[in-house]
């Protein structure tokens, strides 16, 4: 009979990611917006206010979709229109909610109040783009 001793790691998800190597395996990783490689990345975010999460910018990420989720407060997601005078689509995401933003998507953040997010993407690529409009 043997002693089989669990391994386990405790990552705090407000200072590290965790990064979803294509040979199966998670890892924690340091880097909270590395683009160092393609791998799919989870990370949360602690939001006082919408600078904490660049609102004045535009962002797609190339390589693959986004999962975003609201955990606790408010946030409304801005999905820009394919067409310059277009109405941008407006998705408001409450705790527990979460909208998958397509690949190369451009969206934003409009902040309700304090907000923990989660997110899920490949980071690899990400562009952002100086809010004009």
């Amino acid at each position: 009979m043997h002693d089989t001793m669990l391994r386990h790691t405790l990552v705090d998800l407000f200072t590290e990611v965790l990064k979803f190597e294509s040979r199966g395996t998670i890892r924690a990783d340091d880097g909270r917006m590395a683009d160092d490689d393609a791998a799919w990345r989870l990370a949360m975010f602690d939001a006082e206010s919408a600078a904490d999460v660049h609102a004045d910018h535009w962002e797609r990420h190339p390589l693959g979709d986004e999962a975003v989720c609201c955990l606790h407060g408010g946030i409304r997601l801005c999905l820009r229109a394919d067409q310059r005078g277009a109405a941008d689509d407006v998705v408001r995401l409450v705790p527990g909610h979460t909208v998958i933003v397509p690949r190369n998507q451009w969206h934003r953040f409009e902040f309700e109040e304090p907000t923990v997010l989660l997110a899920v993407a490949v980071r690899r690529g990400t562009e952002l783009e100086k809010r004009m409009r």
